[in-house]
Protein backbone atom coordinates (compact mmCIF):
# COMPACT_ATOMS: atom_id res chain seq x y z
CA UNK A 1 0.00 0.00 0.00
CA UNK A 2 1.28 3.48 -1.02
CA UNK A 3 -0.16 6.98 1.18
CA UNK A 4 2.01 10.12 0.86
CA UNK A 5 1.81 13.60 2.99
CA UNK A 6 3.47 15.77 5.22
CA UNK A 7 4.64 15.43 8.67
CA UNK A 8 2.81 17.35 11.48
CA UNK A 9 5.72 16.66 14.10
CA UNK A 10 9.20 15.95 14.81
CA UNK A 11 9.60 11.86 14.69
CA UNK A 12 10.61 10.05 17.84
CA UNK A 13 12.69 7.03 18.92
CA UNK A 14 11.60 4.61 21.39
CA UNK A 15 13.11 1.23 22.04
CA UNK A 16 11.15 -1.42 22.48
CA UNK A 17 11.51 -4.16 25.36
CA UNK A 18 13.52 -6.46 23.24
CA UNK A 19 15.95 -3.45 22.28
CA UNK A 20 14.90 -2.54 19.04
CA UNK A 21 14.41 0.79 18.03
CA UNK A 22 11.53 2.06 16.28
CA UNK A 23 10.60 5.22 14.47
CA UNK A 24 7.09 6.88 15.44
CA UNK A 25 5.39 9.74 13.50
CA UNK A 26 2.41 11.26 12.21
CA UNK A 27 1.85 12.21 8.40
CA UNK A 28 -1.44 14.66 7.35
CA UNK A 29 -3.08 13.44 4.15
CA UNK A 30 -5.12 16.12 2.54
CA UNK A 31 -8.03 15.35 0.45
CA UNK A 32 -11.44 17.40 -0.44
CA UNK A 33 -14.19 16.37 -3.36
CA UNK A 34 -17.41 18.70 -4.51
CA UNK A 35 -20.45 17.13 -2.59
CA UNK A 36 -23.39 16.58 -5.01
CA UNK A 37 -25.19 19.59 -6.20
CA UNK A 38 -22.95 21.92 -4.57
CA UNK A 39 -19.85 24.33 -5.86
CA UNK A 40 -18.47 24.64 -2.75
CA UNK A 41 -15.29 22.43 -2.10
CA UNK A 42 -15.03 20.47 1.00
CA UNK A 43 -11.31 19.73 2.85
CA UNK A 44 -10.57 16.28 4.61
CA UNK A 45 -7.42 16.06 6.82
CA UNK A 46 -6.43 12.70 7.46
CA UNK A 47 -4.06 11.77 10.46
CA UNK A 48 -2.40 8.74 10.39
CA UNK A 49 0.23 7.53 13.08
CA UNK A 50 3.24 5.33 11.51
CA UNK A 51 5.99 3.55 12.47
CA UNK A 52 9.37 2.54 11.10
CA UNK A 53 11.43 -0.70 12.10
CA UNK A 54 14.36 -0.48 9.44
CA UNK A 55 16.68 2.19 10.58
CA UNK A 56 16.25 4.94 14.10
CA UNK A 57 18.90 6.83 11.54
CA UNK A 58 15.84 7.83 9.53
CA UNK A 59 14.44 9.42 12.16
CA UNK A 60 16.92 12.97 11.91
CA UNK A 61 15.14 13.15 8.19
CA UNK A 62 11.19 13.13 9.44
CA UNK A 63 10.99 16.74 10.28
CA UNK A 64 7.71 18.46 10.68
CA UNK A 65 6.67 19.47 7.02
CA UNK A 66 8.53 17.29 5.50
CA UNK A 67 6.50 15.55 2.45
CA UNK A 68 6.54 11.91 2.30
CA UNK A 69 5.96 8.62 0.12
CA UNK A 70 5.61 5.79 1.88
CA UNK A 71 5.23 2.26 1.40
CA UNK A 72 3.62 -0.63 3.77
CA UNK A 73 0.79 -2.16 5.47
CA UNK A 74 -1.86 -0.84 8.00
CA UNK A 75 -1.95 -2.81 11.17
CA UNK A 76 -4.81 -2.51 14.16
CA UNK A 77 -3.95 -2.01 17.76
CA UNK A 78 -6.79 -3.04 19.89
CA UNK A 79 -6.72 -2.00 23.44
CA UNK A 80 -8.61 -1.34 26.64
CA UNK A 81 -9.11 1.87 28.62
CA UNK A 82 -9.10 2.45 32.47
CA UNK A 83 -12.59 2.48 32.08
CA UNK A 84 -12.69 -1.09 30.78
CA UNK A 85 -13.82 0.37 27.27
CA UNK A 86 -12.39 -1.66 23.99
CA UNK A 87 -10.90 1.21 22.03
CA UNK A 88 -8.80 0.46 18.57
CA UNK A 89 -6.87 2.56 16.52
CA UNK A 90 -4.69 2.32 12.91
CA UNK A 91 -0.70 2.56 12.31
CA UNK A 92 0.78 2.47 9.08
CA UNK A 93 3.72 -0.27 9.10
CA UNK A 94 6.40 1.38 6.79
CA UNK A 95 8.56 -0.24 5.18
CA UNK A 96 9.91 2.05 2.47
CA UNK A 97 9.76 6.02 3.14
CA UNK A 98 10.51 8.31 0.37
CA UNK A 99 11.49 12.32 0.82
CA UNK A 100 9.66 14.12 -1.52
CA UNK A 101 10.27 17.78 0.02
CA UNK A 102 11.98 18.97 2.80
CA UNK A 103 9.95 21.93 4.46
CA UNK A 104 11.68 25.30 3.99
CA UNK A 105 13.60 26.69 7.49
CA UNK A 106 15.55 29.70 8.88
CA UNK A 107 19.23 28.11 7.75
CA UNK A 108 18.21 27.31 4.10
CA UNK A 109 16.05 30.21 3.15
CA UNK A 110 19.43 32.15 4.21
CA UNK A 111 21.91 30.47 2.51
CA UNK A 112 23.05 31.99 -0.50
CA UNK A 113 22.67 29.88 -3.86
CA UNK A 114 25.57 29.73 -6.42
CA UNK A 115 24.69 29.42 -9.48
CA UNK A 116 26.09 27.38 -12.32
CA UNK A 117 28.17 30.81 -13.49
CA UNK A 118 29.31 31.24 -10.03
CA UNK A 119 27.15 34.22 -9.67
CA UNK A 120 25.14 33.97 -5.68
CA UNK A 121 21.31 34.55 -5.73
CA UNK A 122 19.59 35.99 -3.05
CA UNK A 123 17.04 34.36 -2.61
CA UNK A 124 16.97 30.33 -3.16
CA UNK A 125 15.08 28.85 -5.96
CA UNK A 126 11.89 26.06 -5.01
CA UNK A 127 13.23 24.13 -7.98
CA UNK A 128 15.26 21.84 -7.35
CA UNK A 129 17.40 21.64 -10.21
Amino acid sequence: MEISGRIVKDAVTAKVSNGREVVNFSIAVNDSYRPKGSAELKKIVTYIDCSYWMSAKMAQWLKKGTMVELFGRIGLNVYTNAEGKALGSLTFHTSNIKILIFPKTEITSSVPVVQKNNQVKDEPDDLPF
